[in-house]
């Protein structure tokens, strides 16, 4: 795999993304926090060698280079997830070109289902940590150039950016909540029996995404920031009827909000 992430690498800077400060991968129905980007570089998936497509509607499929919140960084305007049929290389890869580009410190969103009762649709929760029901994406040879055979995962998410995260919603009046996130493979919906069991179980919200990317990171040795925003609710006798429509609306609806904290977050970071 190291060869085709330097190949992919190499492509990009020739494009002039270069030293990036951080990535972003930004979930369903919240790519227009690349609109705030300036003095950008588009790249289509499509053209990126070895790079995934995006099939899934709310996912543009563009790198996005430019100026955010005083900082050079890349964003991934869609994701790859295992139900797209997408293998653990192809999720992988992304990844680690993202830090072969040089970023330090990789940011995250999502779209997610809430189970936690005290949550409502629009809320925003900062995930601390996750239960991971997706294939571990590092299952096969190991490379030991690109991280350890064995990575550990006490701290997924890192503490100073979700201590920096609360902050800033608190100076912002913004509605927060801390809460482990669970990640399944979809495309479906959860049944109201697995909703429950995700809860007992420890979860306070749940998605088909970001874990595998975190994984990665990890591997890697690069800190990670993660934000869920709830656009649906799996709390008995709260469960709607769900569609990926509905959950991209009530994620363009709190993209603001999200935009702001991650704004002031990628400023105060050290370049």
């Amino acid at each position: 795999m190291l060869e085709k992430i330097i190949a992919t690498t190499a492509y990009l800077k020739s494009k002039g993304i270069t030293n990036p400060d951080a990535g972003i991968i930004l979930g369903t129905g919240l790519g227009e926090l690349t609109t705030k980007i300036e003095n950008r570089i588009e790249v289509d998936y499509k053209d990126i060698p070895n790079f995934p497509v995006s099939t899934v509607e709310g996912h543009a499929g563009k790198l996005i280079y430019g100026e955010f919140g005083g900082k050079k960084i890349v964003a991934m305007k869609g994701r790859f997830h295992y139900y797209e049929g997408y293998g653990a290389e192809q999720v992988a890869l992304p990844i680690r070109v993202l830090k072969h580009l040089g970023i330090k410190y990789l940011f995250l969103s999502n779209a997610a289902g809430g189970v936690n009762p005290a949550f409502h649709i629009g809320d925003i929760m900062v995930i601390t940590d996750h239960i991971n029901l997706l294939p571990n994406p590092l299952i096969g040879p190991n490379d030991d150039r690109i991280g350890t055979r064995f990575p550990d995962m006490g701290e997924a998410y890192n503490k100073i950016l979700v201590k920096k995260a609360l902050q800033i919603a608190e100076l912002n009046n913004i509605r927060i909540h801390k809460g482990v996130y669970l990640a399944t493979s979809g495309p479906t919906f959860e049944t109201p029996a697995e909703y429950k069991y995700f809860r007992i179980i420890g979860a306070d919200a749940v998605g088909m995404s970001t874990t595998s990317e975190v994984i990665i990171a990890r591997h890697m040795n690069l800190p990670c920031f993660a934000v869920s925003i709830i656009t649906d609710l799996g709390v008995e006798g709260k469960i709607e009827y769900t569609t990926h429509e509905s959950v991209q609306n009530e994620a363009a609806k709190t993209e603001s909000r999200m935009t702001t904290i991650l704004t002031e977050m990628i400023s105060s970071i050290q370049s």
